[in-house]
């Protein structure tokens, strides 16, 4: 089995939604979901909800460590307007991102959560866009 050498990171954030605060919470998902969409690096966003245990899953792929860091740059207003609403309940990041980025997995206000790396040991993507000039066969 050979190893895939992509520099695809996904990461994948559990929250729980803080008790009286699921409405704000959904409309403040559905902005930072909507301006990732229309503004963000990102490659996929998807988000997920649990009501009866008050719980929120995110996926987030980003081509690479250069892509996370400019989705920071852009988003924080968004990404503190949903920590409003939350707390991280776990986070879990695949791939081999940046020393830095790694560094840098805290909340806006810095406080520390527990998450996980998990490096690839094989897969593959189809994510790959011809080339510029070049017509897809």
């Amino acid at each position: 089995m050979k190893t895939t050498n992509s520099s695809t990171i996904l990461f994948r954030n559990t929250m729980r939604i803080t008790d009286g605060h699921l409405d704000g919470f959904r409309h403040a998902i559905a902005q930072a979901v909507a301006f990732a969409q229309e503004h963000g690096p990102q490659l996929m966003v998807d988000v997920f909800i649990d009501e009866e245990r008050m719980l929120a899953h995110s996926f987030q792929l980003y081509r690479d460590s250069d892509a996370i860091r400019a989705h920071w740059r852009l988003s924080d207003p968004y990404i503190r307007e949903v920590m409003e609403h939350c707390t991280v309940q776990h986070f879990e990041i695949f791939g081999a991102p940046d020393h830095d980025i790694v560094a840098a997995i805290k909340t806006p206000d810095g406080e520390s959560f527990p998450f996980a790396i998990s490096p690839r040991l094989a897969g593959f993507n189809r994510l790959e866009t011809p080339g510029q000039g070049e017509s897809p066969s």
